[in-house]
């Protein structure tokens, strides 16, 4: 049995050795969603481009709020107001160009229309409902910069700053298949000592939504040979091999050996409950990961190796999840000796709860949980202890 190695170290030597690709492409940003910046976006104007009105109301002077004032002009968003004289007023709506002369807007609902004239029924400060030119994004400034991974909001914020195109990294190619003569696919006959192949819709999904091109190469035979030739067509044309299954230590466990064989491996076996077979190499010019078959041993080793390495290979600049300190909710009187994962979520009243069976053959119990709680080896605690807790929002975006 080799040393089992640290989760933080194990990630610490891969993040180290993998390299961003260095291929990019020009797309649209309405086709960005989720793609990593390969360079700054820097905005083409002040947003906004012109001090506007924050709602509908009048456009006056602070200083002539205490007057019955006329209202000379109207001025919807998308119009250009002409300029107000002292102890006038001017009917505007919310975005709409502020008219030079005016220093305030009162909303509508603080005012009245007396014969025709404008009576203001609350105090007026100067500057009161207006947006500032520029106070959101200045004209020349980064206000996407080249690392980030573009959410909705992101979208966004390059359309206001007048992006129609953003450069972003090529998508990774990702070649993915299982091997255990025991798997079939949904649909099939299940004959016995058979399962249903869970992982291949697992990872691929996990892998599609880091934007990845996947190759699925499917289900490969136990045997050394087979593996052998998987690994060579999936290192012809991807940029990560990432497998299930056939990583621990059994006589049918080939993808050691056959990895060995075509490439090299750097890392196998880490101190991880669950989780603890993994396998991290290159073969040709692929790198290539081995997750345990087990199906939780196989999410939570993407969900924290694979993850960061996917989103390093784009070049993004944040890999690590956010997480927090939340009250545990139950007794962890026996702690493992490894670094433990376990299933939970939030309750009502703010403390973890943590799924009955913690087995990494129960993958329900991940359809059950929020996330994650990170647990000290050799570190037993009791209800309200303070515990890490990784939702699954951030380990899945």
């Amino acid at each position: 049995m080799p040393e089992l190695l640290a989760l933080d170290d194990a990630l610490a030597q891969l993040l180290d050795t993998l390299q961003p690709l260095s291929d990019t492409e020009c797309l649209p940003t309405s086709q960005a969603l989720g793609r990593v910046l390969a360079r700054d976006v820097i905005s083409v104007c002040d947003v906004p481009p012109a001090d506007n009105s924050a709602m509908d109301g009048y456009a006056l002077r602070a200083a002539d709020a205490g007057q019955e004032l006329p209202v000379t002009q109207r001025i919807p968003a998308g119009s250009v107001g002409q300029p107000l004289a002292a102890g006038e007023a001017a009917r505007i709506f919310t975005g709409a160009q502020v008219p030079p002369g005016a220093d305030a807007v009162v909303m509508q609902e603080q005012t009245e229309l007396v014969d025709g004239r404008l009576r203001v029924r609350a105090a007026v400060s100067a500057g009161q409902h207006i947006r500032r030119q520029g106070e959101d994004v200045r004209q020349g400034s980064v206000v996407l910069p080249a690392g980030t991974r573009l959410n909705p909001m992101g979208l966004g914020l390059a359309a206001t700053a007048g992006a129609a195109d953003v450069v972003v990294c090529r998508r990774p190619r990702a070649a993915l298949f299982s091997t255990g003569d025991e798997l079939v696919m949904p649909g099939e006959p299940l004959p016995p000592g058979a399962i249903y192949n869970s992982n291949r819709f697992l990872l691929r999904g996990l892998l599609e939504g880091l934007g990845c091109e996947v190759l699925d190469l499917g289900i490969v035979p136990d045997s050394l040979d087979a593996t052998r030739a998987a690994l060579r067509e999936a290192a012809a044309q991807a940029d990560l091999i990432v497998t299930s299954g056939g990583v621990s230590v059994g006589e049918e466990d080939h993808l050691r050996p056959a990895v060995q064989a075509e490439g090299q491996l750097t890392l196998w076996a880490l101190a991880l409950k669950p989780g603890k077979p993994f396998a991290f190499g290159k073969v040709g010019g692929s790198w290539y990961v081995g997750l345990p078959g087990n199906p939780v041993s196989s999410l939570v080793t993407f969900l924290l190796l694979v993850r960061p390495a996917v989103l390093k290979l784009q070049g993004a600049t944040a890999l690590q999840p956010r997480s927090m300190n939340l009250p545990a909710g139950f007794d962890w009187p026996r702690s493992d000796t490894r670094r433990e994962f376990i299933r939970v979520r939030v309750g009502a009243d703010g403390r973890l709860e943590r799924f009955g069976n913690q087995s990494s053959g129960v993958l329900s119990s991940a359809v059950w949980a929020d996330g994650l709680a990170d647990l000290a080896p050799n570190t037993p605690f009791t209800a309200g202890t303070m515990v890490r807790f990784i939702p699954f929002s951030e380990l899945l975006a």
